[in-house]
């Protein structure tokens, strides 16, 4: 069986858990990137994500729980990653923390109300793409994906070098999205943030 995500990739996110959420709150090596509106811009997203409506939700590839705190309802984590869950499961009391695929999800059809991933998509390649869509509207019918914002300074596909405090380099898959784009890809989907640095749609 092919799992998505391979060994490379799967190393460099375990890697980098204990550093991930500098991302998001701008500390560490991101301290000092110009990222105008950044912060302002997280803020809004949690707020959006913090307005869906409370329901049965899958987090799939849900990191150390950034925005999983954020999500309503009856709330199961999973990622494939131990040490991003070693961090969710400390951050989120009361959600259910999972280990396991995002293809194929280890769950029976239709078990949950919402699939929501950030930040996972654009990282999925050609058929991947197509089974992980596949696997998510097996088990909800309905999707939210959040993921980054075509700029000015970035390709729509680019591979990346990346860097993490301990030195070491990761070649990394990414894609950038426009809104709409993302919205017609996933089938027809509503755009519920359309920012500079994020962006957010549901089926």
């Amino acid at each position: 069986m092919t799992f998505v995500f391979d060994e490379a990739m799967r190393s460099y996110y375990d890697r980098r858990a204990s550093e991930y959420d500098d991302w998001w709150l701008g500390t560490g090596q991101f301290a000092q990137r110009d990222r105008p509106g950044w912060a302002d811009e997280v803020a809004q997203l949690v707020a959006v994500v913090a307005a869906l409506p409370p329901a049965r939700v899958l987090d799939v590839a849900c990191g150390t729980g950034f925005l999983s705190a954020h999500l309503a309802g009856e709330v199961v984590a999973l990622d494939q990653s131990t040490a991003m869950l070693q961090i969710a499961g400390e951050r989120l009391p009361g959600v259910r923390v999972l280990c396991g695929e995002a293809v194929p999800l280890p769950f029976h059809d239709g078990e949950f109300d919402r699939v929501f991933t950030s930040h996972f998509y654009g990282h999925l390649r050609g058929d991947e793409r197509t089974d992980f869509l596949a696997e998510a509207r097996r088990v909800a019918p309905q999707l939210v994906v959040v993921d980054s914002a075509l700029r000015e300074d970035v390709q729509p596909e680019e591979w990346q070098e990346r860097v993490l405090d301990d030195g070491s380099r990761h070649r990394v898959y990414k894609r950038f999205f426009r809104a709409s784009d993302l919205a017609e890809e996933l089938g027809g989907a509503t755009v519920l943030h359309d920012g500079r640095w994020f962006v957010a749609v549901a089926t």
